[in-house]
């Protein structure tokens, strides 16, 4: 028997929905700043980020601490807004890859990208061949890692002047299984145990190491794709139609599947340079969504962005307080929590 929601997902109240998604994103952003090893209370988070606004600020008493203050303007917000970023972008990369193949099996990562950031990555970590990048050294070499992976898979799948996507999918697995032989020999040459530590630590997803600066490019790269998605989003929707069907309603498929590669891979690429490869969420969350507001990529691609946001941010505040003051990797939890979670809603959809 098919379960029924409050509200039909054949013409659901996205005012709404984008509404209260948006309040608990706010909230969910109020919260998770105080969380953690040291714990600051709601109220004060609220008046310590209210007294940084100009012409409210100073209207705002100061009650709290300097150690609070540093805590949350210098160490948790960031944290928290780009795990907002990280997880919209994962999601919505997610949505626009299921597109592309076909398959709500895909994931942001299918292409290879993340085993070819991590290649990248940990030769800068383990043997600094990217120090002379200075601060951004390791965010600049994921990110080479990745448009390197991509641009082999893309040349690989590019048969006739189109994208064969049985190719693109073959090719994905391919060099995803080359780059990943790569980081395994650059592992076994490691000089020291402490570097592989925090390559390991890395690789599986971290927010650990947020900054302020960290947030310009994933955020104006989010906000790009996000538009270009949307004003497409009829293309996406016939794109699930097959490419013979999809041409014939009128869509361009070599242009919008080249599109669609580029912003999946721009979007993977700049997420997974400030965060290492957080697994899952690009799979789940366009699942849910769907369970939520239907198929129309028009409603999914804000309310994926909105609950990626969210989960990410919840699961690093679980991260960073199991075993505080250690942390563990957000990747990690990500596969834990979101497995077990993911099999749920296929037996469910099943039943």
């Amino acid at each position: 028997m098919k379960r029924k929601w409050f509200f039909s997902r054949e013409d659901p109240p996205m005012a709404l929905i984008v509404a209260m998604l948006s309040a608990l994103a706010v909230i969910t952003i109020l919260l998770a700043v105080g969380l953690g090893p040291v714990s600051i209370p709601p109220g004060t988070t609220v008046k310590i980020l209210l007294a940084q606004l100009p012409g409210i600020g100073r209207h705002i008493p100061y009650t709290w601490e300097i150690l609070e203050q540093n805590v949350v303007l210098g160490l948790r917000l960031p944290r928290v807004c780009l795990g907002m970023v990280v997880g919209a972008s994962l999601a919505v990369c997610g949505v626009s890859m299921q597109a592309l193949v076909r398959n709500n099996l895909a994931d942001p990562f299918i292409l290879g990208v993340s085993n070819g950031a991590a290649a990248f990555a940990t030769l800068g970590m383990l043997f600094g061949v990217f120090s002379f990048l200075g601060t951004y050294s390791l965010a600049v070499s994921a990110f080479a890692g990745a448009a390197v992976t991509i641009s082999f898979v893309y040349m690989i799948s590019h048969v006739r002047g189109r994208i064969n996507i049985t190719q693109l999918l073959l090719s994905g697995v391919a060099v995803s299984m080359i780059m990943d032989g790569i980081t395994s020999i650059i592992k076994l040459g490691a000089p020291n145990a402490l570097g592989l530590h925090n390559a390991e630590f890395w690789m599986s997803g971290s927010l650990a190491g947020a900054r302020w600066a960290y947030l310009t490019l994933p955020l104006a790269v989010l906000l790009l794709c996000m538009v270009i998605l949307m004003l497409n989003y009829r293309g996406l929707n016939l794109l699930l139609l097959g490419d013979e069907n999809a041409s014939a309603l009128g869509v361009n498929v070599r242009f919008l599947q080249k599109l669609l590669v580029l912003v999946s891979s721009l979007m993977a690429g700049v997420t997974i340079a400030v965060s290492g490869s957080i697994g899952f969420v690009g799979l789940m969350v366009p699942h849910f969504t769907r369970l939520i507001v239907g198929g129309d990529h028009r409603k999914v691609l804000p309310v994926s962005a909105l609950l990626g946001g969210i989960l990410v941010i919840w699961v690093d505040v679980a991260a960073r307080m199991i075993l505080a003051p250690e942390e563990l990797p957000v990747g990690v939890l990500t596969a834990v929590i979101g497995g077990p979670v993911f099999i749920w809603m296929l037996k469910r959809k099943s039943a």
